[in-house]
């Protein structure tokens, strides 16, 4: 399948699970269109990048490590997405890749995560939680930045500064994940 072939079936793609879910399935069924399907995610000023971020989240969700082979240029080029409806999908990646990386049963994600890759993770996580993002980009984020903070001591302090700093201003959602988040940052320093 083209690009071109894969942009024009990914137009068929609505918000329905079912949908979203059968798209994903065409692309673990034929691994050789998930760089097809990034290069169209990365088309970041294009309505139907957001649908291919909708497809690739829905894929990572059921085997993460097809995303694996085209880390490096995922993680590159995730700074570059704007679109909210694409921003929430590409967060939620970050966090499964994070969560990959902790787990005790993921032996590929924790070999094939780079240290640079994480850093761009990071950096992105950082970037979505201090930018005028929705709640589920942000809450996405704290968890991804709070698992990171495991290897990398900075983190949790400058995490820690934000949720406190942004607390008040936000919705009772991002408060909800936020208190979460410092109790188990309290937690650790205990």
């Amino acid at each position: 399948m083209t690009t071109e072939a894969l942009y024009k079936e990914l137009s068929y793609v609505t918000h329905s699970r079912e949908n979203r879910l059968k798209y994903a399935q065409m692309l673990l069924e034929n691994p050789l269109i998930i760089p097809k399907a990034l290069d169209i995610l990365f088309m970041v000023n294009d309505k139907t990048s957001c649908r291919a971020a909708w497809v690739l989240e829905f894929m990572c969700h059921d085997k993460l490590t097809a995303l694996v082979p085209y880390l490096d240029y995922f993680t590159a080029h995730i700074k570059t997405v704007h679109l909210d409806p694409a921003v929430r999908p590409v967060a939620k990646i970050c966090e499964y890749l994070a969560k990959a990386f902790y787990a005790k049963n993921n032996a590929l994600i924790k070999a094939q995560l780079t240290t640079e890759h994480q850093e761009r993770l990071i950096e992105v996580c950082f970037d979505y939680l201090i930018s005028d993002q929705k709640i589920a980009p942000k809450a996405y984020a704290m968890n991804a930045l709070y698992l990171f903070g495991q290897d990398y001591p900075w983190i949790h302090p400058e995490l820690k500064s934000i949720l406190e700093r942004d607390y008040q201003m936000q919705s009772s959602g991002f408060k909800a994940r936020a208190k979460h988040i410092l109790k188990k940052i309290k937690q650790e320093k205990s």
